[in-house]
């Protein structure tokens, strides 16, 4: 038993440790789905509802600051004892007594406040608010193009995958090619037609392609577990298979044209510039004057929750902050030397998109070009093969040039599906720059 139990516990071992479902893929589904569950669509986002929550600390500029406290004190300090009765209004003819004034007894105090205070005018931080709301407007466009731009990398990446089963499929074709031309030079040297070099030669070619189809294989896997990445799910025992094939998607382009300004790349770095402006006016407004408005409601008494006697304070503070050592001066120029550093910035990263786009525009033009190249290769190299072959039966060729032409045949299809991957790819970048 134990002869036969051993092998089969490794068989079934190695049947479920190696096995894989293959997940059939739509481009159309699975391009929502890149874009609910992708990470960076996730971080982007996360990094907009940031910029909105930070937002919501400058709702301190309107909204009042209340705060309420129940204060306990004994004291025998003349001042603070006199103060104490005088607010729980238990003043006597006895209290002017200098005496009783400069030797107090001691004497408690139950104090409850209630304390408001109002912002009304302080325009540095009305400022330094609309920074804080083009910001939040900055990451928000940021997460859209994080979508655009996952969105086009998905594209990429389901052709990737497109590309590699086609290369598989053309691959087995040559394979199953080479096998039938194997067949017929085994019978020929078996008759003693050939030599024995052609047999190695067409042997060889059988590991070529063998060797080839494993690599194809492969990237497969690779491709996939991208996908699956893009997807955020695991990529254990699972490989997809697109349901489309990878095909020539032919687009008539409009000629170069200037880049178009309201993408939101560009847009997020205006509102950028917009940020450093609003900041140097929140630096300049320091120097104004503010206005507060202040409040409060007190009650006293000399026993613990008791509330025998009560006042109110309220009143308009104007405060003017007329020298602060130059710090608001240095942070405005501060924020004007970062400023002029973020329109270079702007004006180079304007001008590197155009030429990306430019060099995009070309790009297509260039894989398309080669497509058309590669499939007139290819058709002639399937005329060229077809021509020796037959030449080949009819013992007019030799063995190694029939293989040269089937392997020429074979290099010329992959060749020509690499370039449709190109081309198609090419126009999703140039799509991707133009919007």
């Amino acid at each position: 038993m134990k002869k036969f139990l051993i092998p089969m516990m490794a068989f079934a071992f190695s049947v479920n440790g190696f096995s894989q479902d293959t997940v059939r893929i739509s481009k159309t589904e699975m391009m929502q789905k890149v874009l609910e569950n992708n990470l960076q669509v996730k971080l982007a986002k996360d990094e907009a509802k940031l910029a909105q929550a930070e937002l919501l600390q400058t709702r301190a500029l309107y909204l009042p600051n209340v705060n309420a406290s129940y204060t306990y004190s004994n004291t025998n300090n003349p001042l603070y004892a006199f103060g104490s009765k005088l607010n729980q209004e238990r003043i006597a003819m006895m209290d002017f007594d200098p005496a009783s004034l400069n030797n107090p007894k001691s004497i408690s105090n139950f104090a409850t406040k209630l304390e408001v205070q109002q912002p009304l005018v302080n325009m540095d931080a009305v400022y330094q608010k609309k920074a804080g709301q083009v910001k939040a407007e900055v990451l928000a466009i940021k997460a859209e193009r994080t979508k655009e731009y996952m969105q086009f990398e998905f594209k990429k990446a389901y052709m990737q995958l497109q590309l590699a089963y086609r290369m598989v499929e053309t691959l087995e074709n040559a394979k199953k090619t080479t096998l039938e031309n194997k067949k017929v030079i085994e019978n020929y040297f078996k008759n003693g037609l050939i030599q024995k070099t052609e047999v190695l030669y067409i042997d060889v070619r059988v590991k070529e392609i063998e060797n080839q189809l494993a690599y194809a294989k492969s990237n497969i896997k690779n491709a996939s577990d991208y996908l699956s990445f893009l997807l955020d799910e695991d990529t254990v025992n699972k490989v997809f298979k697109p349901t489309e094939k990878l095909e020539y998607q032919n687009q008539i382009l409009e000629p170069i044209s200037a880049l178009n300004l309201d993408r939101k790349d560009l847009q997020a770095y205006e509102k950028y510039l917009e940020a450093y402006q609003w900041m140097i006016k929140s630096s300049n407004a320091k120097f104004l004057p503010r206005l507060n408005a202040f409040g409060s409601f007190e009650m006293y008494d000399h026993k613990f929750a008791q509330f025998n006697a009560n006042g109110y304070l309220a009143g308009l503070q104007l405060s003017w902050n007329i020298f602060d050592g130059l710090k608001a001066k240095s942070e405005s120029a501060k924020y004007k030397a970062e400023l002029t550093k973020a329109q270079t910035e702007v004006a180079q990263y304007n001008k590197q998109s155009q030429l990306e786009f430019n060099k995009a525009y070309r790009q297509v033009m260039d894989a398309d070009n080669k497509v058309t190249l590669t499939q007139l290769a290819l058709e002639q190299s399937k005329e060229a093969y077809r021509i020796r072959k037959n030449r080949y039966d009819q013992g007019l060729e030799k063995a190694s040039d029939l293989l040269m032409s089937e392997t020429m045949m074979s290099q010329k299809d992959l060749e020509y599906q690499q370039a449709i991957f190109e081309y198609n790819t090419a126009v999703a970048y140039y799509q991707f720059l133009k919007n």
